[in-house]
C-alpha cells in the first residue's frame, strides 16, 4: 500500500505531516525546508507478518505504545529514508539562494540609478563628471538651505585659480568637475596665461595645464597636474532654477580664497555680452573684473568690438573680482551656475575706487550650458 490511514478523531490532523514535529521542536524552522525527524528511523528491511500484509519500520513499536493490535488500522509511517519527491526541488533551492540574493542586489543597484553608477565610476577610476537631478542633495536634506553646511560640503570643490600673464596676473576662482582635477572656470580668468596655478581649500597648491576654451560662453576647462582624490562637486540642473531661490556662492574675491556669501535669484534668462579679446580682461588690472555689457550699458569698462551673449542667472548674492568661475550654488549644496560677472560701482559715473564692491548685482552661466559645452571643452577647443 502507498498510503496510510486512521481513524478520524484518533490522531491530531495536520494538512503538513510535519507540523506535529514543528510545534514541538526547540529552536525554528525554516518553513521551506522539511524539519528532521523526531528520531532516527530504524533500519530494519520490512518484514512480512501475513499473507499480503506488510509491517513497516516502527509500526510494531506504534502498535504496544498505542496498546493491542490496533484493530488492524495502519499506523502514519515515520519518515521515509529516502527524499521525498518535493525535498529535492526545497534542497536545491537553498543552494540557489546566496546567488538570488546577489542577483536581487543587482537589481536593486541598477534601480537605483546616477548616483550609484556614478559612485562605481568613482571607484574603478573613471573620471566621470558628478550630476544629479533637483532631487539630490549634496548637503543632508535636514540642513537644506543652511549656508554652513553647503559651504562645509561645497569648498573643498572650489579652488582658487591664478595665472600669470605677459604684463601682470590674474586671480580667479574655479570649480573641481572630477576627482582626477578637471576645473572649470572663466575664460577670462586664464585668458593670455602663460602658466596657471591653482590652490584648494586646503592650502595645496598644484600647476595646472590648460585643457580648451569657449570665448562665447566665457569657459575654460583646465586639469591640475600630479592630483588625484580631488573632491568633485555636484553639477545640478539649472532648468529647476527658480526666482526667490536661495543661493550661496564660494570664490576667491581680491584673493581672499574660500569665501562665503549668500543671497537669492534675482532673476533669470538676462542677456549678458562679455568680451571675447584676449587681452581685455586685463584692462582692469587683471583681478578678474572683466568687462560686460547689460542692458545697453557697459560695466567695468569697454567690451570692445569682439563680444558675445549668452543667458544667466542674476544673483543678489556678493561678488566681487576674483568671484569669477567661482561656485554659485543651490539649497541643497548642487552647483547650478559659475559665476562670471558683475557689476562694481566704481566703473560708472566717474565713481572714486573707494566706492568699489558688490552692489548686489552679479551674473552667472547655467550650470547647464556647462555640462553641454563639457564635450568641446575636453576636445581642446580653443575657439
Amino acid at each position: 500500500m502507498t498510503e496510510s490511514f486512521r481513524r478520524d478523531g484518533e490522531y491530531e490532523q495536520y494538512e503538513n505531516p510535519y507540523q506535529g514535529a514543528q510545534q514541538h521542536s526547540s529552536s525554528p524552522v525554516n518553513p521551506e525546508w522539511p524539519p528532521p525527524p523526531a528520531y532516527r528511523p530504524a533500519q530494519a528491511e520490512p518484514v512480512s507478518v501475513a499473507p499480503g500484509t506488510t509491517a513497516r519500520p516502527g509500526e510494531d513499536q506504534a502498535r504496544s505504545m498505542a496498546g493491542g493490535e490496533g484493530g488492524g488500522t495502519a499506523v502514519l509511517p515515520t519518515v521515509p529514508a529516502e527524499p521525498a519527491p518535493g525535498a529535492a526541488p526545497a534542497a536545491k533551492k537553498r543552494a540557489r539562494g546566496p546567488f538570488a540574493l546577489l542577483a536581487a542586489v543587482a537589481i536593486v543597484a541598477a534601480a537605483i540609478g546616477g548616483g550609484t553608477a556614478y559612485a562605481f565610476q568613482e571607484l574603478t577610476g573613471s573620471d566621470t563628471v558628478a550630476t544629479s537631478s533637483t532631487t539630490t542633495n549634496a548637503v543632508p536634506a535636514g540642513k537644506k538651505g543652511d549656508v554652513a553646511s553647503i559651504a562645509a560640503a561645497v569648498s573643498p570643490s572650489v579652488v582658487e585659480v591664478s595665472a600669470t600673464l605677459s604684463n601682470g596676473t590674474s586671480t580667479g576662482s574655479g570649480v573641481i568637475i572630477t576627482s582626477g582635477g578637471e576645473i572649470v572656470t572663466n575664460n577670462h580668468v586664464i585668458s593670455g596665461a602663460q602658466s596657471i596655478k591653482v590652490t584648494t581649500s586646503d592650502g595645496k597648491s598644484y600647476t595646472a595645464k590648460l585643457v580648451g576654451t569657449d570665448s562665447k560662453k566665457d569657459l575654460a576647462l583646465i586639469k591640475v597636474e600630479g592630483a588625484s582624490g580631488l573632491k568633485p562637486a555636484t553639477l545640478g540642473n539649472s532648468s529647476g532654477v527658480q526666482v526667490g531661490d536661495t543661493v550661496v556662492a564660494i570664490g576667491s574675491p581680491e584673493g581672499l580664497s574660500g569665501t562665503v556669501t549668500s543671497g537669492i535669484v534675482s532673476a533669470l534668462d538676462r542677456d549678458v555680452t562679455v568680451s571675447t579679446d584676449e587681452g581685455q580682461g586685463q584692462q582692469q588690472g587683471g583681478g578678474g573684473n572683466w568687462p560686460f555689457q547689460f542692458g545697453g550699458r557697459q560695466f567695468n569698462g569697454d567690451t570692445g568690438s569682439s563680444t558675445t551673449t549668452y543667458k544667466a542667472i542674476q544673483t543678489d548674492a556678493s561678488l566681487n573680482p576674483g568671484n569669477s568661475g567661482g561656485a554659485l550654488i543651490d539649497a541643497s549644496g548642487n552647483i547650478i551656475g559659475i559665476n562670471s560677472a558683475m557689476y562694481s560701482a566704481s566703473s560708472s559715473s566717474g565713481s572714486s575706487s573707494s566706492d568699489a564692491g558688490s552692489i548686489g548685482l552679479g551674473f552667472a552661466i547655467p550650470i547647464n550650458t556647462v555640462k553641454a559645452d563639457l564635450a568641446t571643452l575636453r576636445s581642446g577647443s580653443t575657439s
